[in-house]
């Protein structure tokens, strides 16, 4: 009941399975995690530049209201906090990963939560009265804009809690420096609206988290089979090959073209065809295992993209595949697929795009050989179609 509430307050937004990925990053998929991590270092850089800007500017205030020795000291800060958030406007730039993401995020709520500490803590050692005494008032109020700050990220909530900690902590330690003169209710008040502000710039960042997963769901998914773009699953290949390359890990693809689809078309009509489509991806989503991704690579021809996975794994698993078939033709009988297997390591592959070539080349040859098989480069590798009676062959594409 709680969740359908939910859902009528953003409507069409989630999906049920979504609604964890709000409290945790863990399980975003890749693709949402690397747009995500390019907008937090964005949005970072922007931040950057306008403090780089702004705290300098703000040493004429100090200039008119404060005594020297004071201005002096503050103005040193003003400059070095300045030069720090220069420094990570010019030299940070974002690699798609999140945890270089996360690091831009402490940089940046680093440099003025040093800077409030050490103001803080030079500001008690005066006297102040007046204007100055207002002026110097205004530093206090720091956390508060910190925090505000993080209204503008997509986090999760875990993630909001873990930037918001240290600045918390920071407001109670400068509390603790001034134990002996510390105005308790004021202290308590203050604590407890940054705990508030905390909360609502947590809410307001999981909201552009939540409108992010649905547009980044939007644009990576092919609308009528729910399995992934071909721009999509190329920036999943880009991805998952640079890691297996790193570790020398393998990785596998499977081409897959459906059998005499043009029939089903011309003879039952496009719709009857987009269910055998929708079907086909289905059966497919159901057997694939943890990890495998399955992208539409155009038309009826499919691209299921193995992380991790060998040629002898690749090969059981798309044999467990045709064997637990892809859906009925209307005119009666199974729908078959011709598939071909390539895998980095066995074929000595560098490039993602090289791979995708010779799993498309053996698909071909899989057509060429009667159709309903499969052919991974090795005459072992092309059994006798599953599904109807032609002599088995042996059959594979030119490396």
């Amino acid at each position: 009941m709680l969740w359908h509430r939910l859902m009528g307050l953003m409507p069409g937004e989630l999906k049920q399975s979504e609604l964890g990925w709000l409290f945790s990053p863990h399980r975003h998929l890749s693709l949402l995690a690397r747009r995500r991590a390019k907008l937090i270092v964005n949005r970072v850089r922007l931040f950057a530049f306008l403090f780089a800007v702004l705290t300098p500017l703000w040493s004429i205030i100090d200039f008119i209201v404060f005594p020297f020795p004071l201005w002096g000291q503050l103005a040193l800060m003003r400059f070095a906090a300045s030069a720090a958030f220069a420094s990570l406007l010019v030299y940070y730039r974002s690699n798609g990963d999140l945890f270089n993401a996360y690091r831009a995020m402490a940089l940046l709520f680093a440099i003025p939560t040093v800077f409030y500490v050490a103001s803080h803590t030079l500001l008690t050692h005066y006297q102040l009265t007046g204007m100055s005494a207002a002026i110097g008032a205004g530093y206090a109020f720091l956390p508060f804009v910190l925090l505000g700050g993080l209204a503008v990220f997509p986090l999760a909530i875990a993630e909001s809690f873990v930037v918001a900690s240290p600045i918390l902590v920071c407001h109670a330690v400068s509390g603790y420096l001034r134990w002996a003169a510390m105005d308790w209710p004021a202290f308590t008040g203050a604590f407890w609206l940054l705990v508030l502000i905390t909360g609502v710039a947590a809410l307001a960042g999981i909201c552009q988290l939540a409108f992010m997963i649905a547009l980044v769901r939007q644009a990576i998914r092919d609308p009528l089979t729910n399995a992934f773009s071909r721009s999509s699953g190329m920036e999943i290949l880009d991805l998952h090959f640079t890691m297996a390359e790193r570790g020398n890990a393998p990785f596998a693809l499977a081409f897959l073209d459906l059998d005499h689809f043009k029939r089903i078309n011309d003879g039952y009509g496009h719709e009857a065809g987009d269910r055998a489509l929708v079907t086909m991806t289905e059966r497919v989503s159901q057997h694939m295992r943890h990890g495998d991704v399955l992208a539409r690579w155009g038309g009826e021809e499919f691209l299921l993209i193995m992380p991790g996975t060998g040629l002898e794994q690749a090969r059981t698993a798309i044999e467990r595949l045709r064997s637990s078939g892809f859906g009925e033709r209307p005119e009666g009988g199974p729908v078959t697929a011709s598939i071909g297997i390539a895998e980095r390591r066995a074929d000595h592959v560098g490039d993602w795009k090289r791979l995708v070539e010779l799993a498309d080349q053996r698909m071909y040859a899989a057509k060429q050989g009667g159709r309903d098989r499969v052919v991974s480069g090795e005459p072992a590798a092309v059994p006798a179609p599953c599904h109807q009676a032609m002599p088995a062959i042996a059959a594979a594409a030119p490396v």
